[in-house]
């Protein structure tokens, strides 16, 4: 039987890359409803550990390319942040619709297969990546939904221009409009498991409970919390309930 790593490495050929969405860290422009139950920053000091593993996590992708798409007046900085081993990319317009556009008619002319993966999923397992590339080999268009409507992957082969047009990004409608494009183009559209993102308190209280019982998922993130809960216990404060 054809063990994974070998379909792994089959798949891998002749090249794959994963792209991660993301912005500089600056006061609000980074997990801005996180702000409703964080100081700002904390907010920026966390958004600095979920990127840092989600860069660990994406390097430890064997046979895969890693690269960062950002706004244009984020890229100095971005690059800086990702070191020399990640390439960055300056997005083409404004918003999560005119990056993900921009990524997909930056790496696929070569022959790519891309996965445009968010900044803040440090914690999802390698194997759900290794998947994505092994579905997307099969489909046109890969997607990870998240249980909150959205989604925290895509992935093609080819530039669909039209794909992410009123997308409503951010929104709890995103995947079922990015999955109305995706009928209207006739995109053989396959799935990976659903999964969370960090949005909203409750979603670092999900994050919180999972990295205490394994933190090596995503070790920044996790002395993070554990640092903050001691800070708030110190305080007398409650850490509204990591």
């Amino acid at each position: 039987m054809e063990s994974l790593r070998t379909r792994a490495a089959r798949t891998h050929h002749p090249g794959c890359t994963l792209v991660i969405m993301a912005k500089a860290p600056k006061p609000g422009r980074v997990k801005t409803r996180l702000t409703e139950s964080l100081p700002s920053a904390a907010v920026l000091s966390l958004y600095h550990c979920l990127l840092d593993d989600t860069l660990a996590l994406a390097k430890s992708l064997a046979g895969v390319d890693v690269a960062v798409m950002c706004p244009a007046a984020d890229q100095e900085e971005m690059e800086r942040l990702a070191g020399n081993a990640v390439q960055v990319v300056a997005q083409k317009g404004e918003g999560l619709a005119a990056g993900l556009a921009s990524v997909f008619r930056h790496f696929t002319p070569d022959g790519q297969h891309v996965l445009a993966f968010n900044s803040d999923s440090p914690h999802l397992a390698p194997r759900v990546l290794r998947n994505a590339f092994e579905i997307l080999a099969e489909h046109d268009v890969v997607v990870g939904p998240t249980h909150d409507g959205g989604y925290y992957l895509i992935g093609a082969k080819a530039s669909y221009p039209s794909l992410f047009e009123s997308d409503g990004m951010g929104t709890e409608s995103a995947l079922e409009r990015l999955l109305i494009h995706t009928k209207e183009l006739g995109l053989r559209t396959g799935f990976t498991e659903q999964f969370y993102d960090i949005d909203v308190a409750n979603d670092l209280i999900l994050l919180a409970q999972e990295l205490r019982q394994n933190p090596e998922k995503a070790p920044r993130t996790a002395r993070w919390l554990g640092e903050w809960q001691q800070t708030m216990a110190k305080l007398g404060r409650g850490a509204g309930g990591l």
